[in-house]
Order: C-alpha cells, then sequence, then structure tokens
C-alpha cells in the first residue's frame, strides 16, 4: 500500500488554514523547522510517524483527520466532517443541503 503524502499534505494545509495558523507558527507548535513544514504540505517530503502526530497535536486535531483519503476504513472521519460542517445550519438549510447532496449523489453515480 503506498500512502498519498499529497493529501496528508493538503488536509494539514487546511486545517491550519482553518485555524488561522501560518506555517510559522505550526512549525512553532509542532517543534518542525518552517521549511520543512511547507514541504509536507506541498508533499515534497515524506514524514516520519513523529513528525505527523506532533503536527496533529498541534493542529489538535486525530491522526485519522490528517491522513483521511489513504484510509480503508475512514467512515467516522466522514461523519466528523459531515457533522461539523453542518453544525450550525437551521432546519431549513438543513433541508435544502440535503437535497443537493442526493442530487450531486444521483449525478455522481451516472457518471460511474
Amino acid at each position: 500500500m503506498s500512502i498519498d503524502y499529497v493529501i496528508i499534505g493538503t488536509r494539514i494545509r487546511e486545517i491550519r488554514k482553518s485555524k488561522n495558523m501560518t506555517q510559522a507558527v505550526l512549525a512553532e507548535l509542532s517543534g518542525i523547522e518552517p521549511s520543512n513544514i511547507s514541504h509536507i504540505e506541498r508533499a515534497a517530503t515524506k514524514l516520519s510517524l513523529p513528525t505527523l502526530v506532533s503536527i496533529a497535536n498541534a493542529l489538535e486535531v486525530t491522526l485519522d483527520e490528517l491522513v483521511y483519503g489513504n484510509l480503508k476504513k475512514s467512515e467516522h472521519v466522514s461523519i466528523a466532517l459531515f457533522d461539523d460542517l453542518f453544525s450550525d445550519c437551521t432546519a431549513e438549510e438543513l433541508r435544502d443541503l440535503a437535497e443537493v447532496v442526493k442530487t450531486t449523489k444521483s449525478v455522481l453515480r451516472r457518471k460511474q
């Protein structure tokens, strides 16, 4: 099994930015050189498990949130992502979003 470091780097960048955190701050919190954070986010380098754990701790996320997309079984991460996305929606917004998701799912399945 190969690991997609692009997925991991992208997730790190997305989460870091969602927390309004710079690469320098993430580097300081995780004890990693700022240039290494840049390389990791661009998938220009592979990262070790200790480095991944340090980044996860600094971002205050679980490891599976960072490697999501590489895991065969990650349903709980998907559910958590949707819970987070929809947590501040009104009942009407939830109904509308459900309709959008149903339609999108139907379109995606027709393409397969």
